[in-house]
């Protein structure tokens, strides 16, 4: 009699050991794990598409000159790919019948001002987006030089810009040197992360961290159609 009570008393203790543990996870979990929240760039965004960029240091300059892109512009059903972009990017142009833009007015992205353009004239200029030095240094001179050529003519890597705001631009990437027009930054750094993606370029650490700076404002900015 006393050893079946043994029994009893053992087979109890062991029940109520297995309820205690079955319900230790959860309590556990419910006091000790803590909150983490995640924030994740929208699928599609250029601040997802910028994860995906390989970041390095730049490779040398050498060999590097305008000509590895191409001996100035392409053309295509007889327009050449300045007169294109010119076409493209300014309100109202005027073609003369060699397909030569003559006149047009810009809506300046870089610096938000209005300005008249007339054939001849240096105050609207073309830009490689990624500048092509930039390019050749971060990936561009492993490409052929066909898909080179496609580089420096492809209308995602060229905007009808000021004429000044390019020449102050010059060779700069994201860190070096961005738009004065605040607003267009976010639109500017995208397209610089859709070119690089498209041709399989990288960014190097400053360039990336400015990048991100930049797209804080606006995770969901989009890429530009490729």
């Amino acid at each position: 009699m006393r050893l079946r009570r043994i029994i009893v008393v053992i087979l109890s203790l062991i029940s109520l050991a297995v309820v205690v543990l079955a319900a230790a996870p959860s309590i556990i979990e419910e006091t000790v794990k803590p909150t983490v929240v995640v924030t994740k760039a929208p699928a599609g965004s250029a601040a997802n598409t910028l994860d995906y960029l390989e970041v390095k240091g730049r490779a040398p300059k050498t060999n590097y000159s305008r000509t590895q892109f191409g001996s100035g512009w392409s053309t295509t059903s007889g327009c050449d790919t300045r007169n294109i972009i010119l076409h493209r990017d300014l309100v109202n142009p005027q073609l003369d019948e060699k397909c030569v833009v003559i006149s047009g007015i810009l809506h300046d992205p870089y610096t938000g001002k209005d300005i008249q353009f007339t054939k001849g004239s240096s105050d609207v200029q073309i830009d490689h987006v990624v500048a092509l030095s930039d390019a050749w240094q971060t990936g561009a001179q492993l490409l052929t030089k066909e898909l080179r050529v496609q580089f420096a003519n492809d209308p995602l890597e060229l905007l009808a810009v000021q004429g000044d705001a390019n020449q102050q631009k010059s060779d700069g990437n994201a860190a070096s040197w961005l738009p004065s027009n605040r607003n267009f930054r976010c639109e500017y750094v995208a397209r610089q992360i859709a070119i690089k993606h498209k041709y399989s370029l990288w960014v190097i650490p400053a360039e990336k961290q400015a990048m991100m700076e930049v797209l804080s404002t606006c995770p969901d900015q989009a890429l530009p159609a490729l």
